[in-house]
């Protein structure tokens, strides 16, 4: 099944369904076409695939048809096949799954099935991350702007920096207990947000864990300091950052409160009750991935962008 977000990111999705077809038919895979109009579209359709067998389902959108696809394949055989066309894509990125379709295709047509991890956050499902704190205001505000795209987002994180205040939590994770007062608290399956922005460089989608990252309030050159390191992959080097890993954890703060899924804005409940699902999630990967290096791996998926930028320009 082909489940297409027909207004996800910025990019139209016209042509995708016939190269998906004649992709498949060549492989010896019949192809059923669905559009999402509104949400819990994706996850209505991924679970009727999953109950009626089928081989995979693949999802073209972004993190949050990403997100609703893949919760409806949990503990299916049925695999979740990643053709990113999103804002910001976090989770293909991670896996290594070029942001373009026919590339993303050929992923697809190795057939290398891992059954990866999830979290969730008081039942909520995340593959990606889930945060509280600036990042989060920054999607609530993201999630208003009448156009997406990394410009977009810049825009909002920049006028969200000026006025945002630091909050108080507590996590009580791996039976011990912090308190700390925190710009943002970033609970992460994968590596990054998006757009090659690592909140979690070492993550893993495969060791059972949950990687939390607690990024403390500074001065705007620590700021500055910060965003090179997110972009570099050096953000657990930052002393401003404490990071550490754990299969579960509850996080305590005042009260209700802005978060995001996946990048998708919500508000959660006070007390979050955090868990990771490991081997649940059927998803079809890259045979080879590079381990991840600072400065390099970022600067190779940079790199890759621009070339697929290039091509898309003077096809």
């Amino acid at each position: 099944m082909l489940i297409i977000n027909p207004i996800s990111g910025t990019g139209s999705k016209k042509g995708v369904p016939e190269k998906v077809e004649e992709r498949l038919a060549a492989a010896g895979y019949q192809m059923d076409l669905r559009y999402t109009g509104g949400r819990g579209d994706a996850t209505a359709f991924a679970s009727e695939a999953a109950k009626a067998g089928y081989t995979g389902v693949l999802a073209c959108g972004g993190d949050g048809t990403i997100n609703e696809t893949a919760r409806a394949l949990c503990g299916s055989d049925t695999a979740l096949g990643i053709l990113p066309a999103g804002s910001g894509n976090g989770l293909a990125r991670h896996l290594g799954i070029p942001v373009d379709i026919e590339l993303a295709l050929q992923i697809i047509e190795q057939q290398n099935i891992v059954r990866s991890d999830y979290g969730t956050v008081n039942g909520v499902p995340f593959f990606c991350t889930f945060g509280m704190g600036f990042d989060a205001a920054v999607s609530h505000r993201f999630a208003r702007q009448s156009h997406r795209g990394l410009l977009s987002y810049v825009r909002s994180a920049l006028s969200e920096y000026v006025q945002f205040r630091p909050q108080t939590y507590t996590i009580s994770a791996n039976g011990k207990i912090l308190t700390e007062k925190a710009f943002l608290v970033a609970v992460c399956n994968a590596s990054q947000w998006g757009n090659n922005a690592y909140i979690a460089p070492d993550a893993s989608i495969t060791d059972g864990l949950l990687d939390i990252t607690v990024v403390h309030s500074g001065s705007p050159i620590d700021a500055a300091v910060m965003g090179m390191d997110i972009f570099t992959g050096f953000i657990n080097k930052n002393t401003m950052v404490h990071c550490f890993r754990a299969p579960a954890a509850v996080i305590y703060r005042s009260g209700e409160g802005e978060a995001h899924v996946d990048g998708e804005p919500m508000m959660l409940d006070g007390i979050l009750d955090v868990k990771c699902h490991r081997s649940s999630l059927p998803i079809f990967t890259p045979v080879d991935r590079d381990r991840f290096r600072p400065i390099v791996t970022p600067l190779k998926e940079m790199l890759r962008d621009a070339r697929i930028s290039i091509h898309h320009i003077f096809r």
